[in-house]
């Protein structure tokens, strides 16, 4: 005869579960990672930025995409920020600059299902709690979206 096994399940969640970050179990590599903020609008440097031809050509070579000549700005909420900081130890993919220019990091990122990707420029001083989106699309036109709306974006790390 067969023996049986009491199975319990909680709804309890653990530390890297609040944190916001999906890990498999018995893994110590983190898969993704949920950041939260605002859409603000920008200066519009990241426009200025993807607009170079070539930056086109390593995004489209790194991430599999033509950018959209343009970011969407988040301000992230405080334990967002707080999270972004994991992406500073994490592998990422890096934007070679030419001559004069800055370089950067990149992740593949969801915004729901649309896939996007982040840009982290190398840049003193560069506030660590905005987030700067990119994507083949407008996301503000794409996503209906207007200052002070929150988002939330999956990080792949």
């Amino acid at each position: 005869m067969a023996k049986r096994t009491k199975i319990t399940h909680t709804n309890k969640q653990s530390p890297s579960q609040r944190a916001g970050l999906n890990v498999s179990r018995g893994s110590l590599l983190m898969k993704k990672i949920k950041l939260n903020g605002t859409v603000f609008s920008g200066q519009g440097e990241g426009q200025k930025f993807l607009d170079l031809s070539w930056v086109k050509q390593q995004i489209e070579e790194k991430l599999g995409f033509t950018p959209y000549p343009g970011t969407l700005n988040i301000l992230l909420s405080s334990e967002s920020a707080k999270r972004r900081k994991l992406l500073e130890k994490a592998h990422s993919t890096k934007v070679c600059p030419a001559e004069g220019y800055c370089s950067g990091i990149i992740f593949k990122a969801f915004i729901g299902t649309l896939e996007c990707a982040i840009v982290i420029p190398e840049v003193a001083g560069y506030p660590r709690d905005v987030l700067e989106i990119m994507a083949p699309a407008n996301l503000r036109e794409k996503l209906e979206l207007v200052d002070g709306d929150g988002v939330t974006v999956t990080v792949n790390l």
